[in-house]
This record gives C-alpha cells, sequence and structure tokens, in this order.
C-alpha cells in the first residue's frame, strides 16, 4: 500500500476547482470528475489522506456553493420575499431527504461506492435515467410544482450522493419525469440543490477548519475552492447566455457513457493494489 500523502499539488488542486463550476452545473456529476479525472492523468489523489481528501472536496462544493449564491442572489431575494407556507414545506421536502442521507449514510457510501468502478457505473445508470425522463412529455412549469414534486427532488438529491449520479443530473431527472418542461425543470434544480450545497459545505468546513491541516494543506484548499468558485461563476454566466436550460440532455448523456467507457478501459488494463480492490 502507498504511503498517504497530505497535500496535492497546487495546479492540480486549481484543475480540479476549475472542474467543479462546469460539472455542478451541468448533469454530469462534479464528484465522478473529482474521483476519475486525476484516476486517467495519472495524479496521486486516491494516495491522499481520507481526512485531507474529504477537505479538499468540501472546499471544491463550498466554492461552488458561494458563486451559485452570489450569482443566484435576486432570485433567491425575490423568493424570500415570498415565503409562505407552503414554498416553506417545498423547501424542507427537497432538503430533507439528503440532509438525513448524508447524516445517516454518507461515511458508508463513501467506503463502498466511492471508488471510481462505481462512479462509473453511476454515470452510465445517471445518462439512461436522464433520457428515459427526458422522453417524457413537457407539460408544467415552475408555479405548478406542489409538495410531491418537492420531495421527488428531494429523493433524487439523497441519490446524488452515491459518486457519479450527479445532483444537477439527478433533480432535472426527477423534475423532468415529473413533466416539468426543460428550462422549469433547471430552475427547481438549482433552487433545490443551493441549500443542500450550503447546507453540507458550512458544517464540514467549520470541522475542516477546526481540524489541524498538514503542511500545504491550507494551500491546496484555498486554491481548489478559489478555482471552483471562479469557474461556477463563469460556467453559470455562460449557460444563462447560451441557453443551455432549454437543451436536450442526450450531449451529456453520450458523454456521461463515454466517459464511464473510459474509466472501465483503463480499470480493465489495471490491476488493483494488495489490500485495496477497485470497485
Amino acid at each position: 500500500m502507498p504511503p498517504h500523502r497530505h497535500t496535492l499539488a497546487v495546479r492540480h488542486a486549481i484543475v480540479l476547482g476549475l472542474l467543479e463550476g462546469p460539472t455542478e452545473l451541468l448533469p454530469v456529476s462534479s464528484s465522478a470528475h473529482t474521483i476519475l479525472v486525476p484516476l486517467l492523468a495519472g495524479w496521486p489523489y486516491d494516495e491522499l489522506d481520507a481526512e485531507v481528501r474529504k477537505s479538499f472536496e468540501v472546499s471544491l462544493h463550498a466554492g461552488a456553493a458561494l458563486a451559485l449564491a452570489l450569482r443566484m442572489r435576486r432570485q433567491l431575494g425575490a423568493v424570500a420575499a415570498r415565503l409562505d407556507r407552503r414554498s416553506l414545506a417545498a423547501l424542507a421536502l427537497s432538503s430533507a431527504p439528503p440532509a438525513g442521507a448524508g447524516l445517516l449514510l454518507q461515511r458508508p457510501i463513501e467506503r463502498r461506492l466511492g471508488g471510481p468502478r462505481a462512479t462509473a457505473a453511476a454515470l452510465a445508470l445517471g445518462a439512461i435515467a436522464m433520457l428515459l425522463a427526458d422522453a417524457r412529455p413537457e407539460t408544467r412549469r415552475v408555479r405548478d410544482a406542489g409538495p410531491r414534486d418537492a420531495l421527488a427532488i428531494g429523493v433524487a438529491q439523497a441519490l446524488a450522493l452515491v459518486p457519479g449520479i450527479s445532483r444537477s443530473g439527478a433533480a432535472l431527472t426527477a423534475a423532468r419525469a415529473r413533466r416539468f418542461r426543460r428550462c422549469d425543470a433547471h430552475v427547481l434544480s438549482w433552487r433545490a440543490a443551493l441549500p443542500v450545497m450550503l447546507g453540507a459545505s458550512l458544517p464540514r468546513g467549520a470541522r475542516a477548519a477546526a481540524r489541524r491541516l498538514p503542511p500545504g494543506a491550507a494551500t491546496m484548499l484555498a486554491a481548489g475552492s478559489a478555482s471552483a468558485l471562479c469557474s461556477t461563476l463563469a460556467s453559470a454566466r455562460m449557460l444563462c447566455r447560451r441557453g443551455g436550460h432549454q437543451r436536450s440532455p442526450l450531449p451529456f448523456s453520450l458523454y456521461r457513457l463515454a466517459l464511464a467507457a473510459l474509466v472501465a478501459g483503463r480499470l480493465r488494463g489495471r490491476a488493483a493494489g494488495p489490500g485495496e480492490p477497485l470497485k
């Protein structure tokens, strides 16, 4: 077993941060890219100390969540000004499943489904689910959303704890399966994702800050978080300008299937280390 590393090269941290923005907003799974890009590039990411790796992933999510909050501040302000019992219930229903699953299942999921093989399989399954859901007719708008829709999106976000499923992809799949138009499904997924991202990042970030980090790790975390913030802001702006909310998920599904196939091919040619079978 290789010795644990305590830092990742800053240039690698920056690259993974730059990938966080587009892969968080598009239905291609940011967690999958954080796991699989180092594998394909030959970076020693899987040799990082487990707690340092978790702190780094939290820093990426925190940067993306902050960027999304800044980008959506006007919409969030408008929603807050119209808060009523129905909207609070919808927020609770969409947030409770991922929050509960995160508290109870996060560690088991990471241990059993956090490997590259399981991540590639989740990418492929999520791609197929998106295509099946997008075949549903587009008959509903955001204003039609009710408690059942919020709960469906919440359950989908809970499933997205599995690396490779994709938070945005799962929420979009749930919304399209319930016949929301593509653009409205994107709005619902972003609204539902932001509280979950912030709710998950803040306590984990506080725990990471309280933990004594090895020398050089703080620079790695800061580089990843800053680049994730910048890439998310840029990606959100570009997505809105180019009408990405209206597009078919077919290109993203094909990309996910291609990435899964590439990883599967790489894993077939790579022997598992002693005592560390590839999952």
